[in-house]
């Protein structure tokens, strides 16, 4: 295990507090029908939250290139540049439309590591596989099918096939997915939105989930490896490129082997701080709740270069 950097708890509750405070913001959204409005809520409260911090960071996983501001993108210098260089990757509000329509499941989620720590994605598709801790490398792997993956998985767990819950995004270009999984007796859980949380389910044994599948965005997957790598779950994902313009913006992030397959520790290569707080309630984390004047939070942090993860309920004037 590395030794933590002395900044380290410094940089984990500052995280957290950019998330915190990112999930109030949101707060105003839920429910309104305005996908966009809900969002911008959570970029500009986690803008600002981030510049008043004293380090020289840099979003790498954001929303959207330079032209697409003022959403929060990548190559976006943030912080009062006075402290460390730390790379960024966030989504200001997962779940835009759960946030809209005020469904469970929408957080706000930001990882940190030292420069250079994460994988540049590109803003393309990544396929992804994903299970928690405490099983050997190998156990399952995303050039296997689906059925030999849960097969292997139950039997590294000592159980059948159909004692596998597997945790899905529920898109049209998932059928032939759903129905491999269905074959071999899997159960399948449906998610509508947010796979970095259906990802990080994998490793919390009180959702049920124990392999995540299928394809989402390539940011997204940057993030969820960020939060496995802080508990020891294994990840693997592959870019997908549907056209020049993709594989184009790769080209941009330095990304030139376009079929290569990463691991958990290549898409996230240094330590890292992760930090998710929920707006609306959901499987991980409760929502955020305003009552007598008061504001309260619920956040996961999670530090990989201690293993430790916390779980912290803020409540604060509002």
């Amino acid at each position: 295990m590395a030794k933590p950097a002395p900044y380290a708890s410094t940089l984990a509750a500052d995280a957290a507090r950019v998330t915190e405070l990112a999930a109030i913001a949101s707060y105003a959204g839920i429910g309104r029908g305005d996908e966009k409005a809900a969002d911008q809520l959570a970029v500009d409260a986690m803008r600002t939250a981030l510049n008043a911090l004293d380090i020289d960071g840099k979003i790498v996983i954001g929303e959207g290139e330079r032209d697409e501001a003022p959403m929060l993108y990548i190559g976006e210098k943030v912080g009062t540049g006075k402290g460390p260089a730390i790379d960024i990757a966030l989504d200001p509000l997962e779940g835009t439309t759960l946030t809209a329509k005020a469904m469970a499941n929408a957080l706000c989620v930001l990882s940190m590591s030292p420069g250079g720590g994460m994988l540049h994605a590109p803003d393309t598709y990544m396929d992804k596989i994903a299970i928690g801790p405490g099983f050997a490398p190998g156990t399952v792997d995303l050039d296997m099918k689906p059925q030999d993956n849960v097969r292997s998985l139950a039997s590294a767990k000592g159980v059948k096939p159909s004692d596998i819950t597997v945790c899905v995004m529920d898109r049209p270009r998932h059928a032939d997915l759903i129905a491999a999984l269905r074959e071999v007796g899997a159960k399948v859980v449906l998610i509508t939105d947010g796979d970095v949380a259906g990802v990080i389910h994998t490793a919390e044994p009180e959702t049920g989930i124990d392999l995540y599948l299928g394809s989402g965005g390539a940011p997204e997957g940057v993030l969820a490896a960020s939060a496995l790598k802080c508990v020891g779950g294994h990840f693997q994902g592959r870019l997908i490129f549907r056209n020049d313009d993709e594989r184009a913006r790769a080209a941009k992030t330095g990304v030139t082997d376009l079929d290569r397959k990463y691991d958990l520790h290549e898409l996230v290569s240094k330590d890292a701080i992760f930090a998710a707080t929920g707006v609306t309630k959901g499987a991980m984390l409760d929502g955020v709740k305003v009552a007598d004047g008061f504001v309260s939070t619920h956040t996961l942090v999670m530090d990989s270069s201690t293993r430790t993860v916390q779980r912290i309920r803020t409540t604060r004037p509002l």
